[in-house]
């Protein structure tokens, strides 16, 4: 049963005229007192629940997903079973899977006690072990890491269940010969990030982690190259210097070995980014080795602490070198489809960098002006209640939450009923009777955030704009340090 849109926003939005001016474009600013914080995380985890793969755990959350891909791996005799589908449809890319969970621990760290007072902290926990035990099995053997299960472009020629697929589980693989450093060092970052989250409360399962971790970051480090092998949908434009960065950096956090930290200040190569993404993971290595900065006062890290401040003076709306575009209504705005990851990749990144400078007493500056902890949190709020309803169209972009919510997701689990389980349809039919219906989905994907509107604000709410209504994992993975640290401080408007 669908769990319905119980949520509201305690109080309407309202529009309010304030002539904010960032470089000569007028952003109407909306208040709103706070929302309900706790309920839009608590069904944020949800969502990344009904994108499980593989045989489901008892009272599996929603109720309307079942058991899929379980003879995923086969093709290669190696069990793939497990794991995330990545979005809408039904193929597990092992990129943007590494990164969800790397992202998942990242806010398990910085919000663990904030997690626990929601009484979220388990389901997070939860979260990201499933995606570790899939990377353990995608990993066990030496030199080789499974990357794909999957053909997307057969898969997208149809819109069924995955509970129903019948097209190819083609596997992907990396090795010496071919090589993915993108790929292998971010499932390095995202099992030595899950290993620290771990370690109080299951040791011999967090040194697997770690151990693994280790050499798989080896194995990125000594065979260098691209793995296009994902292209078109997850292709690394930005190379996979922020990948070894991002991973060293965790590797660092857990094991605390000079050897990854001589690595990171002899070896790596960082940038000056505006982005946080599956793709460009600089800035939120760059902000991690910042308090490592504040901490140890090791001056070859200052170069990092640099970057990350211009980072948040290439997006902060009143520095003098913000960059980034922002809508009338004040959602940043980078590009079309999936541009929510960006909102929330920042709202996460402002939120606990602002905890460092407020933790160091440290501030920010962007030519001649400075920000603060209090600063960086107002746009990281300011940007998640965007999301949650305060836009100018007054509406939630979280399936199942506040007002107005979009229920016409693109999604293929959501969009088929349950009814028409074992109906045989055909791949060219199921468009016809699934994804053109002018319907809301029958399987209300709870707690999904959509791609959300346009750079003029405007929202499609309607299954075939993919690039409006496909929630993505790694957007809601980056939404949950944020919306846990709301839920427990909430802050005055």
């Amino acid at each position: 049963m669908a769990m319905g849109n119980f949520a509201k926003a305690s109080m309407g939005v309202i529009a309010l005229t304030w002539p904010a001016f960032f470089h000569g474009l007028l952003v109407t600013v909306y208040a709103n007192t706070d929302f309900d914080y706790k309920d839009a995380l608590g069904k944020s985890i949800i969502f990344l629940e009904a994108q499980r793969s593989g045989r489901l755990p008892p009272r599996h959350r929603p109720a309307w997903r079942g058991d899929s891909g379980l003879e995923d791996g086969k093709q290669a005799n190696v069990d793939l079973v497990g794991g995330y589908y990545d979005a809408g449809d039904n193929v597990k890319y092992g990129l943007p899977m590494a990164f969800t969970i790397s992202t998942m621990s990242l806010s398990a760290l910085y919000y663990h006690q904030e997690l626990k007072s929601a009484g979220e902290l388990q389901n997070v926990m939860d979260a990201i072990r499933w995606g570790t035990d899939y990377f353990l099995k995608t990993s066990s053997r030496k030199n080789k890491l499974y990357v794909q299960v999957g053909d997307p472009v057969q898969d997208h020629q149809c819109w069924v269940r995955p509970e129903e697929m019948k097209t190819p589980r083609t596997v992907l693989m990396i090795d010496s010969k071919t090589p993915g450093t993108e790929i292998a060092a971010e499932t390095a970052a995202a099992m030595a990030s899950a290993s620290i989250v771990f370690r109080g409360v299951d040791r011999p399962y967090s040194r697997r982690l770690l151990n693994k971790a280790k050499l798989l970051f080896h194995f990125a480090n000594s065979h260098k190259g691209t793995y296009d092998g994902e292209c078109p949908f997850y292709c690394s434009y930005s190379g996979y210097n922020d990948e070894l960065l991002w991973a060293a950096t965790w590797l660092y956090m857990a094991t605390r070995n000079p050897t990854y930290l001589e690595y990171i200040k002899e070896d790596s190569i960082s940038a000056i980014v505006a982005e946080f993404s599956w793709d460009l993971k600089y800035a939120g290595a760059q902000i991690l080795l910042s308090e490592m900065f504040f901490e140890s006062g090791d001056q070859a890290l200052a170069n990092f602490k640099n970057q990350a401040d211009s980072y948040v003076c290439s997006v902060l709306p009143e520095s003098p070198y913000h960059q980034v575009y922002m809508t009338p209504g004040g959602l940043i705005h980078y590009r079309d489809g999936a541009n929510a990851q960006y909102v929330t990749g920042t709202a996460l990144l402002f939120s606990i960098y602002a905890d460092v400078l407020a933790k160091h007493n440290q501030k920010i500056t962007c030519g001649g002006q400075q920000f603060g902890s209090s600063q960086l949190m107002a746009f990281a709020k300011k940007q998640m209640d965007y999301l949650l309803g305060a836009n100018p169209r007054g509406r939630s972009y979280m399936v199942g939450f506040g007002k107005d919510p979009p229920t016409r997701a693109h999604h293929r689990g959501a969009s088929v009923p349950l009814e028409n389980v074992n109906s045989g349809v055909s791949c060219p039919m199921s468009f016809v009777n699934f994804f053109l219906k002018n319907m809301p989905n029958p399987n209300e994907l709870t707690g999904a955030i959509v791609g959300g509107p346009d750079k003029h604000d405007n929202f499609n709410d309607e299954r075939w704009d993919g690039p409006m209504t496909e929630p993505c994992t790694y957007v809601n993975s980056l939404a949950i340090g944020v919306l846990a640290k709301l839920a427990s401080h909430p802050l005055s408007n």
